[in-house]
């Protein structure tokens, strides 16, 4: 259970959330664990076909408190939400903010400077935790290419050119990547991204992990009442979240490559987890699927402390924390959207 800037989140499968006066009740095995004023929510999120009761839902719905349901796996399930919640003019003003170049501009401005902060700052620890064991000059020198990239992406003209800036700081990331590859050299390696399909190991699991952290990203964004499919650097196309994807920006170096490295490393994962189909296609079997899901589960729960925020919150949560802060500054409550950028 845990409460940020409003919003109760509660994590775990085997709780009951019930309604006493003007209380959320938290309930294990019919035993309170604890309760939160009604009064001081602006919403509940809860994970794993959590039950609530129907005079919390009514409750809710009354006062335009939106219950939002998603499985343990964060797949957005159903929302409660009251006829004053304001959604439908939230979204009324994304859309308004997707049609206006400047604004669109100005976030994804935020989201690609995160980016490659939180991408350099891999490589930075890559420095720090293993000196002997990796080319420093050139990390060193990659590192300050993406410093500078973050400049030129505050100061970018219109999204095109934002998006040259980011198209050629990540080759420049990807090209240390395989140094990154500590363990298991000789089944484990990088040359290039390859995506549909994966050609490799480690292709094979960034493209899982970045499905995975996608998923996350959208449930969190329908969570809050926006919509998933209508973004502001990636472009409108159908079937696409395109939402999602700009919010994947920012987590996709330290939610994802990070653990995929971690996985090899760590050898929590081994060559018997992959097949080869007769098109080139690498992919994880099913054993290895479980084994990266069970892994992805236990990451999900670690704690961090949030630098907008100030204080901590599971890795799991940080896609609804984000989407929450894109809604305020969306609905005026915040003068710019504060990405994350992790320190």
């Amino acid at each position: 259970m845990k409460k940020l800037q409003n919003t109760l989140y509660v994590t775990t499968p085997d709780k009951y959330l019930s309604l006493d006066g003007e209380n959320v009740v938290i309930l294990q095995e019919q035993n309170e664990i604890g309760r939160v004023p009604l009064h001081n929510l602006d919403g509940i999120v809860t994970f794993g076909y959590t039950g609530a009761s129907p005079a919390l839902m009514g409750k809710c719905a009354k006062d335009g408190k939106s219950l939002v349901f998603m499985s343990g796996s964060g797949r957005f399930l159903a929302r409660v939400e009251g006829q004053a919640s304001g959604n439908v003019f939230l979204r009324r003003q994304q859309y308004r903010f997707a049609d206006d170049p400047e604004i669109s501009l100005k976030i994804s401005e935020n989201m690609i400077a995160a980016k490659l902060y939180n991408s350099r700052w891999v490589l930075e620890r890559t420095v720090r935790d293993h000196e002997l064991r990796i080319d420093k000059v050139k990390f060193k020198s990659k590192s300050e290419y993406l410093k500078n990239s973050i400049h030129k992406a505050f100061n970018a003209e219109n999204l095109d050119e934002l998006r040259g800036i980011e198209g050629e700081a990540a080759s420049v990331y990807f090209s240390v990547f395989d140094d990154m590859i500590l363990q298991q050299k000789e089944d484990f390696f990088f040359k290039s991204r390859s995506k549909r399909p994966p050609l490799d190991r480690v292709n094979a699991m960034l493209s899982f992990a970045y499905s995975f952290a996608t998923g996350m990203c959208a449930s969190a964004l329908e969570a809050v009442g926006l919509d998933p499919y209508v973004g502001f650097m990636h472009t409108d196309r159908p079937g696409r979240r395109s939402l999602a994807l700009d919010l994947l920006e920012e987590f996709i170096a330290l939610m994802c490559d990070r653990f995929v490295l971690m996985l090899i490393n760590k050898r929590m994962i081994g060559t018997s987890d992959f097949e080869q189909r007769e098109d080139g296609a690498v992919l994880l079997t099913d054993n290895g699927r479980k084994t990266f899901i069970t892994a992805w589960q236990n990451r999900k729960h670690e704690e961090i402390k949030h630098p907008f925020l100030g204080e901590k919150v599971e890795w799991g949560l940080l896609p609804y924390v984000q989407a929450l802060l894109l809604a305020r500054y969306i609905r005026g409550d915040l003068d710019c959207y504060p990405p994350f950028m992790w320190k």
